[in-house]
């Protein structure tokens, strides 16, 4: 009846699901260069679901969505303010889906609201995060501008100086 697409990097422009239309995989694709290793293969997920079933809705759900609301403090990086104005040069979180499919699930188990948590959340595998939720709401996560940043994962390296970057990326 419709299909679901998870896309990494969603920046500030995708808050929510997300219909697809031209416009939107447009869109995907700028962001690509912030996740090269995720958007790409997403949007050629989306064209070939999109081919296969034409009158099937196409509804995108990105990663960073969950983050969008983070407190100033926890998604502000220490740069210039033109580059902060720019909207694409602030910590946007990943693994979202994955960070509110626990938060729902702990609420459930407890038998609480997810608005009644204070949790810390951790999605570990081949990348790797961990996700402050307060009261249902991302307040702070280990990752940032890209899915780079942050906690030591299967093919990155994690936080580091930018000067030892090109030495991190493992194939």
């Amino acid at each position: 009846e419709a299909v679901g697409h998870r896309v990494t990097h969603g920046a500030r422009r995708f808050h929510e699901a997300t219909r697809i239309d031209d416009s939107v995989i447009a869109e995907i694709e700028s962001l690509s260069a912030l996740a090269p290793l995720h958007n790409p293969p997403a949007i050629a997920g989306i064209r070939m679901a999109r081919q296969s079933w034409p009158q099937a809705p196409q509804v995108a759900v990105f990663d960073t969505a969950f983050h969008g609301d983070m407190p100033p403090h926890a998604s502000t990086y220490a740069v210039p303010e033109e580059w902060r104005q720019s909207g694409v040069v602030r910590r946007f979180g990943f693994h979202g889906t994955s960070h509110r499919y626990v938060m729902e699930r702990v609420a459930e188990a407890l038998g609480v609201s997810p608005a009644e948590l204070r949790i810390i959340s951790c999605h570990l595998g081949s990348g790797a995060s961990v996700c402050a939720i307060e009261r249902g709401v991302s307040i702070d996560t280990s990752m940032g501008m890209t899915p780079l940043e942050g906690l030591v994962m299967g093919s990155r390296c994690g936080t580091s100086t930018p000067a030892s970057r090109p030495m991190c990326t493992a194939r």
